[in-house]
């Protein structure tokens, strides 16, 4: 046979009897769709990749839909719209902010505004779901929330503390979402009390073999579970159980207990306040390691009241916020720390029959502070009446894509979920590097 259509006729022979295979068994099909699928995964979401500003956050989350117009950006020229707030200068060139805020304003040349924040969502659940996520709620999946994603891109900072922990009574919190368990984060309702049933029980007190004892037989109990279904989220039900019992046995404990900090800093941060003992908690978490500290403060869904229930809530919030900043800069912690301040919308201009604001998604107002951001800054515009954004309109992907941008998990990582669908950290988000430096 001639050597010329002998090279030419055995690839395509073999090329016909693969194709013919593939055919005939369904696995071409399955590799088109498997390739399309991890061309498409990643598709839109940002390639921008950085050394971390930031190694850790301190997350403040305003539940129930804090005002812009009565904290952050209010608009007192409009009397019809600003009703009793009035704006007072700040630090920060060019920036006011409401009355209800005093302490804050003498910080906020540490603060990056973000005045054009914008979102789909404008039922509470759903708003706070798309705002720890970047995914809209739906029932057939649970996503996680960006505690958990640091977790799963990066080391934690103590061993022998939970990678995360979320301080305040929110049930609705996604957690780990789809990640194995071990990734959620560690719930603290009270933080006066501290880490709830982590003392070894005084049966086994002062008996370690006792205590060893016990838990070996458990673990004995497991074993044949644990075989049968060896999975990664069983797997992680007993890391869970070797972190939790390595914490209690371990000093560093002691991070948990606001009772070492002195009297007068708890009183600047709020001592009546559980919010502003949950930022005191967060600082000396981050101090101890913990990488991810969310607290949680409501209520702010202000339908009623509003020039009432505003001013109480905001005087929690100034007194911890300003505390916190100031406390984080004291110990050389800011400058490594992002303090971020979300909530799941603003509310309206209009002041409604019952002297309150109802949900605004179209427009409001979250902060940056520390973690490389630029202090002094308002990024964005809202219109003279605070309605509607009419400046780098930002949308919830991108605010949390700011964040994982500071950490340096890469936005276009693409992970599976169990049913093997792609997701990124925070969709196709495009981080706001205008803020950095």
């Amino acid at each position: 046979m001639n050597p010329l259509f002998q090279s030419v006729d055995q690839p395509t022979r073999r090329q016909f009897v693969s194709g013919a295979a593939k055919t005939f068994l369904g696995v071409s099909l399955l590799n088109q769709l498997q390739g399309r699928g991890l061309a498409a995964a990643g598709l839109g979401t940002s390639p921008l990749k950085q050394v971390a500003t930031a190694r850790n956050v301190i997350y403040l989350y305003m539940t129930g839909g804090m005002s812009h117009l009565d904290t952050f950006d209010p608009r007192p020229e409009n009397k019809e719209v600003s009703g009793e707030t009035e704006a007072i200068k700040t630090t920060a060139d060019g920036i006011r902010i409401s009355s209800n805020l005093p302490l804050m304003a003498r910080q906020m040349d540490k603060v990056a505004l973000v005045n054009s924040m914008n979102s789909t969502q404008g039922a509470h659940e759903q708003g706070q779901y798309y705002m720890h996520t970047s995914y809209t709620l739906r029932s057939s999946i649970r996503h996680p929330a960006m505690g958990a994603w640091l977790q799963k891109f990066q080391e934690r900072g103590n061993p022998s503390l939970p990678g995360s922990v979320m301080i305040g009574n929110d049930s609705r919190h996604p957690g780990a979402g789809f990640f194995e368990a071990k990734y959620s984060p560690l719930m603290v309702n009270d933080p006066d009390d501290g880490v709830s049933n982590s003392k070894i029980n005084a049966w086994f007190a002062g008996s370690e073999d006792r205590f060893g004892s016990r838990l070996g037989a458990a673990r004995q109990l497991d074993t044949t579970f644990a075989q049968k279904y060896n999975v990664k989220n069983v797997r992680a039900y007993a890391d869970m159980y070797d972190d939790a019992v390595r914490m209690m046995k371990s000093e560093e404990l002691k991070a948990f207990d606001l009772s070492q900090e002195n009297d007068e800093l708890r009183d600047r941060y709020g001592r009546e306040s559980s919010f502003g003992q949950g930022c005191l908690l967060a600082r000396r978490l981050v101090e101890h390691g913990v990488r991810f500290v969310e607290v949680s403060f409501g209520s702010w869904d202000t339908h009623n009241a509003n020039f009432i229930r505003v001013p109480e809530l905001c005087e929690e919030l100034d007194a911890a916020l300003s505390t916190l900043l100031q406390d984080l800069e004291a110990r050389g912690l800011l400058s490594e720390t992002l303090v971020v301040l979300a909530t799941e919308f603003g509310r309206t201009p209009e002041i409604n029959q019952n002297d309150g604001r109802d949900h605004h998604p179209k427009a409001f107002t979250c902060l940056f502070a520390g973690g490389g951001i630029r202090g002094g800054q308002a990024y964005g515009k809202k219109d003279e009446k605070g309605f509607e954004v009419v400046e780098n309109k930002t949308d919830i992907p991108a605010f949390n894509a700011t964040i994982a941008y500071a950490l340096g998990i890469p936005l276009d990582q693409v992970l599976y979920s169990p049913s093997k669908r792609p997701f990124t950290v925070a969709d196709k988000g495009q981080p706001l590097t205008q803020l950095f430096g």
